[in-house]
């Protein structure tokens, strides 16, 4: 009775905390440091133009992530906008891929050269972090940390984050975003975004 006590105080004071003094809004400006997750990284390549069958290829397979990776590489020649990309983020958007596609039929735009992709396109891992994780500490806790999926599997499941209304599936993209794209170092932090070594 004494422990459940006590966790129900701690989830108190921290929503409390945070309806109180709410963290001030980043620019995009300020927030460029942090790795782009799939949807911008899939956005990238719809608006470079590529040839249509590949990029529908891209909106309407169904594929493990690890054959995502394996595609997304055969394909480069022919999606230019892949050859630019680093294996972290070649990565990523495999991740996303393996997340959200293939899109439900009715969403896969008809004309696929006149579309609002960022609109069109589920939120990925890094929205997910920015729209969930400032509300009540800075981002720069969460995105300077190396851990495992497991690892922010555990966090996002303690009684502080178990409230936060997002589904499993979003926790699970979101703790898969952070494995491959969290860890950055302090010193690409803008300083006035650098947490003080604060951590979870």
């Amino acid at each position: 009775m004494r422990f459940n006590f006590l966790t129900a105080a701690v989830v108190a004071a921290t929503f409390s905390a945070c309806l109180v003094q709410p963290l001030a809004a980043q620019t995009a400006e300020q927030l460029t440091f942090i790795p782009a997750g799939g949807r911008t990284l899939l956005t990238n390549i719809a608006t470079s133009k590529p040839p249509a069958d590949e990029l529908k290829a891209l909106l309407t397979g169904k594929r493990s992530r690890d054959d995502w990776s394996s595609y997304l590489k055969a394909h480069s020649q022919a999606v230019p906008p892949l050859q630019s990309q680093s294996d972290k983020q070649r990565l990523t958007l495999a991740d996303y891929l393996s997340f959200h596609m293939p899109l439900p039929a009715n969403q896969v735009p008809a004309n696929l050269t006149r579309t609002d992709w960022t609109r069109t396109l589920p939120k990925d891992g890094r929205d997910l972090a920015l729209d969930n994780c400032q509300g009540c500490h800075i981002i720069t806790v969460v995105v300077t940390q190396v851990r495992t999926k497991t690892a922010w599997l555990g966090t996002l499941s303690t009684p502080a984050h178990a409230v936060i209304k997002i589904t499993s599936a979003e926790r699970e993209e979101l703790a898969s975003y952070l494995e491959l794209n969290a860890g950055i170092p302090i010193e690409q932090v803008p300083e006035e975004l650098r947490a003080s070594g604060a951590t979870y």
